[in-house]
């Protein structure tokens, strides 16, 4: 991987650019250590705006950021563009597509990936949205089939083709069926204004009996009230059994007719083989200490969503696979590394402070709870605009998406439906007239 050796440094090699392994690798002392960090990406994801991507919002160019851009003029610090396809904790080496390198600390910060518990036929017809490739096939999906619905003259098959499915009542969920929404009332008339848009039917399907599990109750009811005013049709203590392409099938013998099924029912570690044995895992995570250590290698740590702390009372099943737990285990690590750990002094246990979770429905319409207080309304959603704003890296990528916004917000206007890549059917048994 053409890394110079030095021999008075330590190598700490990094997997995963997301908000975890950004953290570390931007604040780690570079006269303390050798970083590498490798990704299978060169640029690092503002996952949270990912739903704007896939309707038509913002361009991806707008949630993404270079990562030689981000860290940049940092001496000991090399990032290389690479897959890892296994760890061997006994040499103490990664193995990529690109050669192999030795490590003395091992960071793991390879995130999450869907979630389809098993199920291949979901997993093969349905659409996914955990990266900007995924939102972007999302986006000419969406647009492509309502150029079809034009086409066709068969009522049943323009039904299908203008019906979408989301599974999963997850903030994911509730902002991609509020985006829906509101193209359907604001945007989809006016590009076409020779289809019954009326026709169109979005259907959120939640497994619990309640939609956004990790918030209040209030905000999850008030979630529910927004949505149906927007016209979505929210299935609650609804579980998705089979789709095969044209069918969901649902528990008590329901079932949805659609070609279009977003899979938003959850996310599971990202694995890398090699060292993990099945002792060490807990739902696809690693399990750590509470100096976020693997159990069993004492160079080996794991943040983020491949992280499972499970000392936590409050979070018995480990920290939430969400961006605050991420960003504040990466400035653990961090900290620990540059200031505990080369000199051996007692190490203090990561404590996560929950700042607060929030999602919005629509323009105006969005849900917070913070530790101390709810907040709902428009209020609620200039402060999740606030908080997405500030996340994103690089004053152009928040300059780009203000200026979207407020465009939207006047003109009630999605500026990019633009089918730039089509997205081709994995069912290619569907026949359009």
């Amino acid at each position: 991987m053409n890394i110079p050796t030095v021999n008075n440094l330590k190598r700490v090699v990094i997997i995963g650019a997301g908000f975890a392994g950004l953290q570390v690798a931007k604040k780690l002392k570079r006269d303390k250590f050798q970083v590498v960090l490798i990704d299978k990406n060169n640029y690092h994801t503002f996952q949270p705006l990912l739903y704007q991507v896939a309707t038509a919002g913002l361009e991806p160019d707008s949630i993404a950021n270079s990562i030689r851009k981000i860290i940049k003029k940092k001496k000991n610090f090399f990032f290389r563009l690479a897959y890892v396809h296994y760890i061997n904790t006994k040499k103490q080496k990664v193995y990529t597509n690109v050669g192999e390198l030795f490590y003395d600390y091992l960071i793991l910060a390879t995130g999450s990936v869907t979630n389809y518990f098993g199920n291949r036929n979901i997993e093969h017809f349905s659409l996914p949205m955990k990266s900007i490739p995924e939102a972007l096939n999302l986006r000419s999906h969406i647009l492509q089939d309502f150029e079809s619905a034009l086409l066709t003259k068969d009522s049943k098959i323009r039904e299908k083709l203008m019906t979408f499915v989301i599974v999963g009542g997850g903030p994911t969920g509730v902002e991609l069926a509020g985006a829906l929404a509101e193209m359907k009332k604001y945007v989809l008339p006016h590009d076409y204004p020779d289809l019954d848009i009326k026709q169109m039917n979005i259907h959120l399907l939640q497994a619990s009996t309640r939609l956004l599990d990790g918030m209040s109750e209030k905000s999850a009811q008030q979630a529910f009230k927004n949505l149906e005013e927007l016209g979505v049709n929210v299935w609650l203590d609804c579980l998705v059994k089979d789709y095969d392409g044209q069918i969901v099938f649902i528990d008590k013998n329901k079932k949805i007719e659609s070609y279009n099924v977003i899979w938003a029912a959850g996310v599971k570690g990202a694995m890398i083989k090699g060292f993990l044995n099945e002792d060490m895992l807990n739902s696809q995570r690693i399990l750590v200490d509470n100096s976020l250590k693997t159990l069993r290698y004492n160079n080996i740590f794991a943040i983020g969503d491949i992280a499972c702390m499970i000392t936590n009372k409050s979070y018995p099943n480990g920290h939430p696979m969400t961006a605050q737990p991420a960003i504040q285990q990466g400035n653990f690590i961090a900290n620990n590394f540059n200031h505990y750990l080369l000199d051996k002094k007692p190490i203090k246990p990561f404590r996560y402070k929950n700042l607060g979770t929030m999602a919005t429905i629509g323009r105006n319409k969005a849900v917070c709870d913070f530790p101390y207080f709810r907040l709902k309304g428009f209020l609620a959603w200039f402060i999740w605009m606030f908080v997405h704003l500030v996340g994103l890296i690089g004053f152009r990528n928040r300059a780009i998406a203000l200026t979207n916004w407020i465009i939207q917000y006047f003109h009630y206007n999605k500026s990019v439906r633009l089918i730039i890549r089509p997205f081709n059917r994995k069912n290619n048994q569907l026949k359009k007239n």
